[in-house]
């Protein structure tokens, strides 16, 4: 088993490897061979994709909808979440149905009359483009933060309610904190959705300032020239935070998914 997984970390790694040797090479290295090191450390390739990307500016761009999301996602799933577990009628247990029905929905499918619906009430770039995650990624957050609440004993609501608390001091005192492990997991997994996502922000960004680092990144591949130096560098500069991140996350990802999907 262990050599197999040692197998298996070789083929996944692959893939990087090639992405960071050849984020060092130049235009005509890359395209003589792929598969040597380079001949140097190419630095500049860095420094002119920072800057062509507006690395700062898109960055920001990016984190601002990312963070925006996850904060709109996490506080409306909890909530829904929370209300539909305690709560044993037919009604929540059809709504929560009909929330769970939603992961079988695929975007491409709703793709079109979305944006059009959006555009027509002005609400696209960075406030539609947040709405818009907070809708598509409801679904699954509400079912992982359901699953997890059915292992909190109701027993904890109703000693809050002797001491006092209401029902919003029950949810963010005494649930919410026991639910840390499944909010990590729906933040990392929708995390790495919207950092990397390109076709909804392709649809709904149409203002210059606003684009986000993969809609800039788009400008290394013109109709005639392909900068693939500048491309991986930038890919190299994007994606490195985000998987220092999920390994740093990757234990209470894994308990999260486990409560959400098993209790």
């Amino acid at each position: 088993m262990i050599l197999l997984g040692i197998v298996m970390s070789l083929f996944w790694f692959y893939p990087f490897f090639l992405i960071i040797i050849n984020s060092f090479k130049t235009k005509a290295e890359i395209f003589q061979n792929t598969l040597t090191l380079p001949a140097g450390m190419n630095v500049e390739n860095y420094r002119t994709a920072f800057e062509k990307l507006d690395f700062i500016k898109s960055a920001a761009n990016s984190l601002l909808i990312t963070v925006g999301s996850l904060v709109l996602i996490v506080f409306v799933s909890s909530m829904a979440a929370y209300a539909l577990s305690r709560n044993t009628s037919k009604i929540s247990s059809f709504i929560y149905f009909v929330i769970a029905i939603g992961l079988l929905i695929p975007f491409q499918g709703i793709m079109i009359p979305l944006i059009s619906l959006f555009g027509k009430v002005s609400m696209l770039n960075q406030p539609g483009l947040m709405i818009m995650y907070l809708g598509l990624a409801t679904s699954m957050s509400t079912f992982l933060y359901y699953g997890a609440l059915r292992g909190i004993p109701k027993s904890l609501d109703e000693a809050a309610v002797v001491d006092g608390a209401n029902t919003f001091q029950i949810y963010w005192k005494v649930i919410l904190p026991l639910l840390k492990p499944t909010t990590i997991t729906i933040i990392v997994l929708n995390l790495l959705w919207f950092w990397n996502d390109y076709l909804l922000p392709s649809l709904s960004v149409n203002k210059e300032g606003m684009y986000t680092i993969p809609l800039k990144m788009f400008y290394f591949f013109g109709e005639f020239n392909k900068q693939w130096h500048l491309a991986l560098a930038a890919l190299v500069m994007v994606i490195v935070p985000i998987i220092i991140l999920f390994v740093v996350l990757q234990k209470h990802v894994v308990k999260g998914i486990s409560d959400g999907a098993v209790k």
